[in-house]
Order: C-alpha cells, then sequence, then structure tokens
C-alpha cells in the first residue's frame, strides 16, 4: 500500500534533498573558484568560509552543470542584495536603475545650486 505523508514528513524529506543538492554543488564550487566574493572582492579562510556562499547565476538552483558556470561565490551581504534585486525584478518588471530611467533619469534638482549666494547673506 502507498502511505500517505504527513506534512511534516514531507518538509522533512524536502530539507534532506535540498542539503545534500547543495552539499554537493558548494564542495565543487569551492575547489573551483577562490575565495573571494565575487562582488565586493572580500577574501575567505577557513575560518570565515561559511560565510561565502555559492549563487546560481539563472536562480535555479537545479541547474548545476559540472564546470560551474552557472555559480558564482557571494558573501552573505551580496548575496542577499543579488537576490533582493531579482525579487524587485519579478516583482515590478525593471530593477531599481530602470525604475528610476522611466521616472525621467538622474534628480534635476539640486539643494546646493545657490549656496555661495546663500553664504553671502
Amino acid at each position: 500500500m502507498n502511505k500517505t505523508l504527513s506534512a511534516d514528513e514531507i518538509i522533512a524529506q524536502a530539507r534532506k534533498y535540498k542539503e545534500g543538492r547543495e552539499k554537493n554543488y558548494r564542495e565543487k564550487a569551492l575547489k573551483l573558484y577562490p575565495w573571494v566574493c565575487g562582488r565586493c572582492t572580500r577574501e575567505f579562510t577557513h575560518a570565515n568560509l561559511s560565510e561565502l556562499t555559492v549563487h546560481h547565476r539563472n536562480h535555479n538552483h537545479d541547474d548545476n552543470p559540472e564546470d560551474g558556470s552557472n555559480w558564482e561565490l557571494l558573501c552573505l551581504y551580496c548575496h542577499d542584495n543579488e537576490h533582493s534585486r531579482f525579487e524587485e525584478q519579478v516583482r515590478y518588471g525593471s530593477t531599481s536603475a530602470s525604475i528610476a530611467e522611466d521616472h525621467g533619469g538622474d534628480a534635476t534638482f539640486n539643494p546646493f545650486a545657490d549656496l555661495k549666494s546663500m553664504l553671502k547673506k
């Protein structure tokens, strides 16, 4: 007979699968790439290696080619920033930079435009 799994059992299986998958590609990425954040260039050692993460460039965690072409090593902070930017793109259809462009580009107001004359007063 087929056993119906409880929600807790399904969650436990999903976590186990995720941990196994992450361990596999993380170990490979750490062998392929130098231990440096690909964005901020922070360097890592064995002491702080847990703060270096593997980011999937196409955001698909099941796409793990052996050559590592879908991975980049990012520190926790840069990784979080990358996913925030991706979420913004998914939700709003664009990034902050393109939203600014859609609304007229750079700001035109300059609060210091008449500073010299204000200082004379």
